[in-house]
């Protein structure tokens, strides 16, 4: 061996270690969210977006449905029969095969109990010859969309205890779990045994920090390599560090106020309505989320191509109409300078929670807004979780919160649940429009003409804006902070996933 090629091998192999080093380096996230449950029925998206757990069915980013542990699937044409053929050669994290009769049991566990499979007329999930089978009660169009929820992941048969009760997480993604420390961290490692590319990041590492401020000192210093949940002005500071670049995308999620239609001072639209025209959205979206454009004009945002309705009047932001029309209604102010209609005062608590640190901000905005016309708002901030416990429970009178309309690629199935006759914990409460249920039930059975299907989307979308049984406030953009070292990061409009596998870190 001459000393020229000796010394061109070693830096072959120098060069190869320097590589090795590099995407051998963690990559350590940050954000907001809490991992208060590992039950997919409760939780199930935190798994999928770190790609640890998989559902029959993927999304891109646009919301077109892809194979996932489903290679294909097809329907019989009565629409009565669906059948999902599996990815052969998928494993779980504990080797176990992604079988038919896996993905069948894993399945019926989530279907008992509630979820999206229950808004679906499901009669049987079945594995046969190699394949499974879902039999229908009725046709049901967005069925493959249902199966691309995060609460359909499949985990292996060693994930439950004996009473079908998930007690870890064993999918079959290109990461799997190695620590779980609930609420606050979780760490993965790159699973050999899957099917698809190698990552070129061996390990991966998620850290709930609760303050906004503190997550974006983190990112600044180096300490998080990627960190979500951020507020405008730490976005705005950020911008100028010189480790990390901002990236942004708007998402089909609308920050709204849920309203208890059984509570006497809410139970009337024109009560309703004039609580809207008494919110100033665009002064909100300007001054605390830096964003004049996500003032929400109507319940869907334009990323819903399908649902937002151009032609809709938008709400608006009128003080004297408001103090006209609860005037109208009977509600005047009292001596202290709160609404009353005869022994009643119009004082109403409103629940959110810091999970997304513009939702208590926009909270203290309501409250001030809302007091010029005589409401005596009170703000309570505590868990996620109080929301739907005070929806269960019937204590809940206000909640604010941002609903995803596409953690099911079709909204049609978010709206079937939030809009039910029986409300839903994320949906309406103790309201309910015949028509619109029988609107939603006609859509779900896929049987109309396109422009058929348009304007049953219109008259939903106007009843909504007419009876603000959910109040809109805001549409929602993204934005996380991102190492400059990083390579391929990418935003899931879809919220569906980090694309973990698709990073990699820069060569120095």
């Amino acid at each position: 061996m001459t000393n020229r090629y000796r010394h061109a091998v070693w830096c072959a192999l120098a060069l190869m270690a320097g590589v090795n080093s590099a995407q051998s380096k963690p990559l350590s996230m940050v954000g907001p969210w809490e991992i208060h449950s590992i039950d997919p029925a409760s939780n199930g998206v935190f798994f999928t977006r770190m790609q640890v757990a998989e559902t029959l069915v993927e999304v891109d980013g646009k919301g077109a449905l892809l194979p996932g542990l489903a290679s294909a699937w097809s329907a019989s044409e009565d629409g009565l029969q669906w059948r999902f053929t599996l990815r052969p050669h998928a494993h779980f994290h504990d080797g176990s095969e992604v079988s038919a009769e896996q993905v069948a049991w894993a399945l019926q566990q989530a279907w008992r109990k509630p979820g999206v499979l229950q808004s679906a007329p499901i009669a049987a999930i079945e594995a046969r010859e190699g394949a499974l089978v879902v039999i229908l009660k009725e046709a049901f169009a967005p069925l493959a969309a249902v199966l691309a929820h995060p609460s359909t992941q499949i985990l292996a048969r060693a994930a439950y205890d004996d009473k079908g009760q998930v007690t870890r997480i064993i999918g079959s993604g290109p990461y799997q779990v190695t620590r779980l420390q609930q609420p606050q961290r979780v760490e993965t490692t790159r699973f050999d045994g899957w099917d698809g590319p190698k990552p070129a990041i061996e390990k991966v590492s998620y850290l709930m920090v609760g303050r906004p401020e503190s997550r974006t000192l983190m990112a600044e210093s180096g300490q998080a390599d990627i960190a979500w949940g951020l507020d405008p002005v730490s976005i705005r500071r950020l911008q100028q560090a010189p480790r990390v670049e901002i990236a942004s995308v708007t998402l089909p999620r609308t920050i709204q106020v849920k309203l208890n239609g059984a509570d006497s001072r809410l139970s009337d639209p024109a009560v309703r309505r004039a609580l809207s025209l008494a919110t100033d959205r665009v002064g909100m979206a300007t001054a605390l989320l830096r964003d004049p454009e996500m003032a929400a004009t109507q319940l869907f945002p334009p990323s819903l191509r399908d649902w937002h309705q151009p032609g809709l009047s938008p709400l608006a932001y009128d003080v004297k109409a408001a103090e006209a029309a609860f005037a109208a209604a009977g509600w005047h102010k009292g001596s202290d300078g709160v609404l009353q209609k005869g022994d009643e005062r119009f004082a109403l608590t409103l629940r959110t929670f810091p999970d997304r640190p513009e939702l208590p901000l926009l909270a203290t905005a309501l409250q001030a807004q809302w007091k010029a016309v005589g409401i005596d708002l009170k703000v309570a901030v505590g868990n996620s979780s109080e929301i739907p416990a005070g929806h269960q429970d019937g204590s809940l009178q206000l909640g604010l919160y941002a609903r995803n309309y596409a953690l099911v690629p079709d909204p049609l199935v978010t709206l079937l649940g939030d809009l039910a006759p029986g409300g839903a914990d994320w949906g309406v409460m103790n309201w309910q429009s015949p028509t619109l249920t029988s609107q939603l039930a006609e859509l779900g059975r896929g049987k109309l003409a396109a422009d058929e299907a348009a304007l049953l989307r219109r008259d939903i979308a106007t009843t909504l804006q007419q009876e603000l049984p959910l109040l809109p406030l805001a549409w929602y953009r993204q934005s996380a902070a991102v190492s400059r070292d990083l390579n391929g990061f990418e935003l899931d409009p879809q919220e569906r996933s980090y694309y973990l596998t698709q990073l990699s870190w820069s060569q120095k």
